[in-house]
């Protein structure tokens, strides 16, 4: 299936909207730190190195955000897999912008924000998963089988609405990292609730009051199972090869990275390559599983953001019929109301059976045995 024109435009337009909300906010927390340094610095957890008006209200989650929407609102346009792209964005928006509907009304927040920003946050969440389920509908209501063209196969744009999925090394490759990053991340969560215990690894799922977050900051826990299973869902089709394996792989691939860019950034900023033999393992753990998201996540983005293989059986692809175009009558099957096919090169025609409306045979034309003579006449009544 495709995008209609129509449902191209819109969705182009619901993902720019988000990228302008996410956008937004990233220059209101850029405003008060002073500079870029400084708000990488808050993302990463290092020492914030400014003086500020309020805590900044963002987390690394936005820019990658940013970033995975700014893609969408280009890939609806003319990707062949524009409706896909519209359904990881949407998925991946409801999956990260739900928590914000408790978490802005939790009382450690008095302490964050002002009722005013507040506000204009629990906003801002509303409008959210108001777009993200727009993308959703407009993936569904805007899909039309893949024959149906606007264009001709010569003219441009044509091949554009052919969808298309990865190739088996692009297929096999998202499986492997994808599926190995969530049973990573799941691990983690697994160990971090038996250490921590229930009640606190609780807070840490809803953003509770032993677990504060941040104005826009999503709890680690939903944060982490929320891509665990996008990471599975994308693995799952990925072994089957599917058109969503490419978006939503990459979307989460994104994520990964991101949250691996910040492990790094802080083991690097701590200098921890000095104390190697005086670290414990997990610590060492912590470190390599940072270190494998962000490369895992950079080979998935270079992977999958390569031009896919036509779907087969799908209008363009290889086992399927070509579509017509202007100038072209379409191609039908022999049934009710059509006349049969022409036969192929090789045979003679197939010449009507005599009935009504048709000539009986030549004898003269050669074909089959001669006609047989007809029988002779009955004796009239009486004889």
């Amino acid at each position: 299936m495709t995008l209609s024109r129509g449902a191209r435009i819109t969705g182009a337009a619901l993902a720019a909207l988000l990228a302008l909300m996410v956008a937004a906010w990233i220059a209101r927390d850029l405003g008060d730190t002073g500079s870029a340094a400084a708000l990488w610095r808050s993302w990463t957890g290092g020492a914030p190195g400014f003086v500020a008006v309020a805590q900044p209200a963002t987390t690394i989650v936005e820019p990658a955000l940013l970033l995975v929407y700014a893609a969408v609102a280009v890939a609806a346009l003319r990707s062949p897999v524009a409706a896909a792209a519209l359904v990881a964005a949407g998925v991946l928006t409801l999956g990260l912008r739900l928590p914000a509907l408790w978490v802005l009304t939790a009382s450690y927040m008095d302490l964050q924000a002002t009722d005013a920003v507040r506000t204009r946050a629990l906003y801002s969440a509303f409008a959210a998963l108001a777009l993200g389920t727009g993308l959703l509908v407009t993936a569904a209501a805007g899909r039309r089988p893949a024959g149906e063209r606007q264009f001709t196969r010569q003219a441009p744009g044509a091949e554009a609405l052919t969808p298309t999925r990865p190739g088996r090394g692009a297929a096999v490759t998202a499986f492997l990292l994808l599926g190995t990053s969530a049973a990573v991340v799941v691990a983690w969560q697994a160990r971090w609730a038996w250490l921590l215990g229930a009640d606190v690894w609780l807070d840490l799922l809803t953003g509770g009051d032993r677990a504060p977050v941040r104005l826009l900051e999503v709890p680690s826990a939903w944060l982490a199972l929320t891509v665990a299973a996008l990471a599975l869902v994308a693995a799952g089709c990925g072994l089957a090869r599917a058109v969503l394996t490419r978006p939503l792989g990459a979307a989460v691939a994104v994520l990964l990275a991101a949250d691996g860019a910040v492990g790094v950034a802080h083991a690097v900023r701590q200098e921890l390559w000095r104390y190697l033999g005086e670290l414990p393992l997990e610590r060492h753990l912590v470190t390599a599983t940072a270190l494998f998201e962000l490369v895992g996540g950079a080979v998935l983005l270079a992977v999958l953001l390569r031009p896919g293989e036509p779907v087969p059986g799908g209008d363009g692809a290889p086992g399927g019929t070509a579509p017509s175009g202007y100038g072209y009558p379409p191609a039908r099957a022999p049934g009710y109301g059509y006349p049969p096919a022409r036969p192929s090169y090789g045979y003679p025609p197939a010449r009507p059976a005599p009935g009504y409306g048709y000539p009986p045979p030549d004898p003269s034309s050669g074909f089959g045995p001669p006609p047989s003579p007809p029988p002779p006449a009955s004796p009239p009544p009486g004889w």
